[in-house]
């Protein structure tokens, strides 16, 4: 089985359900952005909000992509930073529980957390994020033997930010062979760093992820316009568009994925998920519709959950799901 490697920042989210916006109002958040904030605001809403309960749960975008394709198989690994305290030994536990293989470096700063906010009645999520230890992996904490023997590269777009990383990391990925795939992560980073994204999917990405805002933030364009543009700078593009499915593209082909039925409670990891499922059908060989369909079925598992952790009885639901749709394609009856 091919093999996928992914870098992002090392977080432990804590989730916390809202009745409406009066919170994420009262901390001038825009609702469903990511937005950075510092150790002290950050404590001050945690505080706030652990009376409401709160949930821990290692995650971090690429890091949940990657749990997902080690739970299918592949032999996955993941670079990232943390701080030598509970919540990055409790990422790195979490990681090694799924058989990853963890390339997490030591910071000097506490690790990163992200806190996401889940608010009704739709379960939009908006992240406030103390990025701590994830925010010192810099470019020279790379090394090229990290990327050999990988077939997949997968980054979270969150890491654009620091745009020195990035390159730095596509091209270590390039020259091991690497199939590069990018999950934009967030309109608000997409606006802020669109000329580098535009540059890097040109010449190193060859699948991108993006939802129809992050879509709309890196080409100017609606759905699918904005997945024709994309298809024109990588190999492959797909425009995630909620409860609505998604769309994706590679040269003159083009597909419509309707989402795959789930009751919806929190769509937290939705586009991680799809990512992993996309990403192993495709190491599978498997068609571009086919792609798309296998990261359907296993996003619509992880919304029935809160968090980005799917129970045992889900996944069994998914991989049997998955494995009469590859079974069917591969007998020609799909």
């Amino acid at each position: 089985m091919k093999t996928i490697l992914g870098i992002g920042n090392a977080l432990t989210d804590i989730l916390a359900i809202l009745p409406d916006d009066s919170f994420l109002e009262e901390y001038n958040i825009p609702k469903g952005s990511m937005q950075h904030v510092d150790k002290e605001t950050g404590d001050k809403i945690l505080e706030r909000l652990k009376p409401l309960g709160v949930q821990y749960v290692a995650g971090g975008s690429a890091a949940n992509t990657i749990t997902c394709t080690a739970i299918f198989g592949m032999k996955s690994a993941f670079i990232g930073k943390t701080g030598d305290d509970d919540l990055g030994h409790l990422f790195k536990s979490d990681q090694a529980q799924y058989g990853i293989k963890s390339i997490l470096l030591k910071g000097k700063n506490p690790s990163g957390r992200a806190v996401v906010l889940i608010t009704a009645p739709n379960a939009e999520r908006t992240f406030a994020d103390y990025m701590g230890a994830a925010l010192e992996l810099v470019p020279e904490d790379l090394k090229p033997e990290y990327f050999k023997g990988y077939d997949y590269f997968h980054i979270e777009g969150y890491l654009v930010q620091n745009q020195a990383l990035i390159r730095k990391a596509v091209e270590m990925a390039k020259a091991a062979g690497c199939i590069i795939s990018i999950d934009m992560a967030s309109y608000n980073v997409v606006e802020a760093n669109r000329e580098f994204l535009q540059d890097i999917v040109k010449n190193y990405v060859d699948i991108v992820f993006a939802n129809e805002t992050e879509a709309r933030a890196f080409t100017g364009l609606e759905q699918k316009d904005a997945l024709d543009e994309i298809a024109r700078h990588c190999d492959i593009a797909v425009v995630k568009i909620g409860k609505h499915g998604s769309m994706v593209k590679q040269g003159d082909e083009y597909h419509y994925i309707e989402a795959w039925p789930a009751d919806t409670i929190d769509a937290t990891g939705a586009g991680d998920t799809y990512a992993a499922g996309f990403l192993y059908a495709h190491s599978l060989g498997m068609p571009l519709r086919v792609c798309g369909e296998v990261g359907s079925i296993i996003a619509a598992k992880v919304v029935e959950v809160i968090g980005t952790k799917i129970d045992i009885p889900r996944w069994k639901a998914a991989k049997k799901e998955i494995k009469e749709l590859i079974k069917a394609t591969k007998e020609g009856k799909n």
